[in-house]
């Protein structure tokens, strides 16, 4: 049973174009191929990266927070309270006027003391700015070298400034060295990022946040396996480039440092927009759409690889709405500023 599913799922036709088998994609001549038991060592690494996460937090980014004026904050931890307690965990966090006097009556407290208890008790579990710091910070440090390593893997290789290089010999394309860490260190990032996404700020755009996750992870899977390796290069370096910029914006803006914050979003609002809504379709997704069949037919593979591109740039374009909003609020309006976005 396992083995004629197994089979299925390996099907040739799913994965590569016709007349193509997996034993063609056997090393040999000097070429050396993307393996499935390659994606095993990313869990490994994800592991491994949470534990450098937690080094770094420690030894680097709590440092860096106190020097640029990131203070712990002190909270008052609520008194024990059974029946206050189970109606925050269970009922609801923000109880109405008539909860909180039938809550009032059941503890044998005052109205007013019911409601002060549910505010610290809401204040308690909301994360502190060192917290909120120490994530961005670790984000941004990793964004930044995945961002440099990807250019200096990709600037000497002629897909770079030629998509259509991209598909020149598809599927016999050599996996160098250089891109097999590149891909490796990407997607055990995001594993990292999905394991850690329980215990992390929890942002207003959390689910979109998890589909995000998934979907990269997907895509990089489907890519490395389906030998794409070249485009997943281009999508990862495109991606990245924006990020640098947001998470930084946010170690600003939780220090207090609102001029230089306000300045980086703006950057980062016109990076984001030239890369995700102009770079990734009409370049990245074009290319991936158009380009191969002139190679060979659409398959299975061709059509499930450009639809996680499209559900990817479907969440850009949400995310460009958010920011664009929040930019024309900024500019035109002045009652409220980008932190109010990147700090959420």
């Amino acid at each position: 049973m396992l083995q004629t599913l197994s089979d299925w799922f390996w099907w040739d036709h799913f994965w590569l174009p016709r007349n193509l088998t997996w034993a063609d994609l056997q090393d040999r001549e000097g070429y050396v191929y993307a393996k499935v038991s390659h994606l095993y060592v990313t869990v490994l690494y994800a592991v491994l990266l949470m534990i450098v996460r937690r080094f770094f937090e420690r030894l680097i980014a709590t440092p860096l927070a106190k020097i640029m004026g990131i203070k712990d904050q002190v909270r008052l931890k609520v008194t024990h309270n059974a029946v206050l307690e189970n109606c925050f965990v269970s009922i609801s966090k923000h109880p109405t006027r008539s909860q909180v006097e039938g809550l009032s009556k059941k503890s044998s407290w005052t109205v007013r003391q019911v409601e002060r208890w549910f505010r610290r008790r809401r204040n308690q579990d909301r994360p502190s700015l060192m917290k909120k710091f120490r994530e961005a910070c670790w984000r941004c440090t990793f964004y930044l070298l995945a961002f440099i390593g990807g250019i200096a893997v990709l600037i000497d290789k002629p897909w770079f400034y030629d998509t259509w290089e991209v598909w020149v010999g598809y599927p016999k394309q050599t996996l160098l060295p250089s891109q097999y860490w590149y891909y490796i260190m990407e997607l055990s990032f995001y594993w990292s990022l999905l394991f850690s996404i329980a215990s992390d700020v929890k942002r207003k755009d959390f689910q979109e946040q998890i589909i995000h996750h998934l979907a990269t992870i997907v895509l990089l899977s489907f890519s490395w396996c389906a030998n794409y390796i070249r485009v997943g290069t281009l999508v990862m370096a495109v991606h990245d480039s924006s990020d640098i910029l947001l998470e930084s914006a946010k170690m600003f803006n939780y220090a207090g440092w609102k001029s230089i914050c306000n300045s980086l979003f703006i950057v980062f609002a016109l990076v984001f927009i030239i890369t995700r809504l102009v770079i990734f379709p009409f370049w990245i997704i074009h290319c991936t759409w158009v380009y191969p069949i002139h190679y060979y037919s659409p398959f299975f593979g061709y059509y499930f690889f450009n639809a996680m591109l499209v559900v990817l740039q479907l969440l850009h374009i949400f995310w460009a709405y958010l920011i664009l909003r929040m930019v024309s609020k900024f500019l035109f309006n002045k009652p409220s500023s980008p932190k109010q976005m990147i700090g959420s």
